[in-house]
């Protein structure tokens, strides 16, 4: 998702000339990477952040959700099938709306509880990941890409028992693993080692002498750059593209003009408060110094109490 002050920058952009979409944007991103025919990209880019050779990949959610007014736009993740039944969930984040932690393990639940239906075993449960690809900083760890498995903590001294194992299990749970890409660190990134996940993250960063050197070593970085020039350059594809930027400006407009509003109602009603407060203590200090210098004035109910008071007083 977008921030208000990005939304400035490529509302300027359609205005001056055709630029290449970015790929960070959700709709964007399920545009090159769920595009039929494009199996083979999604397969080598899944590939780059796994570290290991997968032989296919089928993409379970190719349709681009219809975008409507006050729908959140994580409704664009990919969700994807290798062949032997590992799930995964790739979702594209803008904006931290420090929720990360909660949305990555409500999305794993999801793909953990699909999985079985009623009367399946156990035993047929395959594993799950969920990648996260965000465009800002979250995690305090010197890595660009962070990888997130269940392991057992560390054999408390008071709990040991001597069992004979050299080396004790550390994974907890093969079927459940987390990916975290954080844009902004790639930027900081030594480009001396050029890996298959660094090609794929010039696109992401925009690096276009990255680009054109991965266009070079992998075909389908050639053939993902292709697509996205492809729906850059369709009238249709990019009035989509503007119109969902632009629902989502108005969004965060619209939010930005309700807490001003309630912001200045609350001040105005503080300030208020305030005053009664301000003017219901300086009463009460009149009075003590009333009674203090033997004047009673009949002001409301405390006064009459103290002129009672008084009047007992005399009586005595």
């Amino acid at each position: 998702m977008l921030k208000a002050k990005q939304f400035s920058i490529i509302k300027e952009e359609w205005i001056t000339e055709t630029t290449r979409l970015p790929i960070t944007d959700d709709y964007i991103f399920k545009r090159v990477f769920a595009y039929k025919g494009n199996e083979s990209v999604l397969k080598d880019f899944l590939e780059a952040i796994l570290k290991k050779e997968i032989q296919k990949v089928t993409i379970k959610n190719p349709e681009i959700i219809p975008y409507e007014k006050g729908e959140k736009r994580g409704l664009l993740d990919i969700k994807a099938e290798t062949e032997d039944g590992t799930m995964l969930d790739i979702e594209m984040q803008m904006e931290d709306e420090k929720d990360i932690d909660e949305r990555a393990t409500s999305y794993m639940g999801k793909l953990i509880s699909e999985q079985l239906q009623v009367g399946n075993k156990y035993t047929e449960l395959k594993k799950s990941i969920v990648i996260f690809i965000t465009n800002y900083n979250f995690l305090k760890r010197n890595s660009y890409h962070s990888v997130g498995r269940l392991k057992f903590e560390k054999t408390l001294k008071e709990e040991y028992v001597e069992l004979g194992y050299e080396e004790e299990d550390e994974i907890a749970s093969e079927y459940i693993e987390y990916h975290y890409i954080e844009l902004p660190k790639y930027k900081n990134k030594n480009t001396k080692d050029f890996t298959k996940l660094d090609q794929w993250m010039c696109i992401f960063t925009q690096n276009e002498g990255g680009i054109m050197l991965a266009k070079k070593e992998n075909k389908e970085i050639e053939r993902a750059i292709n697509t996205l020039d492809f729906i850059s350059e369709d009238p249709k594809e990019r009035e989509r593209h503007n119109s969902i930027v632009m629902a989502e400006y108005n969004r965060l407009t619209s939010q930005h003009n309700f807490y001003k509003a309630g912001l200045k109602d609350g001040m105005k009603s503080g300030m208020e408060k305030r005053k009664r407060r301000w003017n219901k203590r300086k009463f009460y200090w009149n009075c003590k110094e009333n009674v203090k210098n033997g004047i009673y004035i009949r002001t409301n109910f405390r006064s009459n109490k103290f002129e009672q008071r008084r009047n007992r007083k005399n009586k005595k």
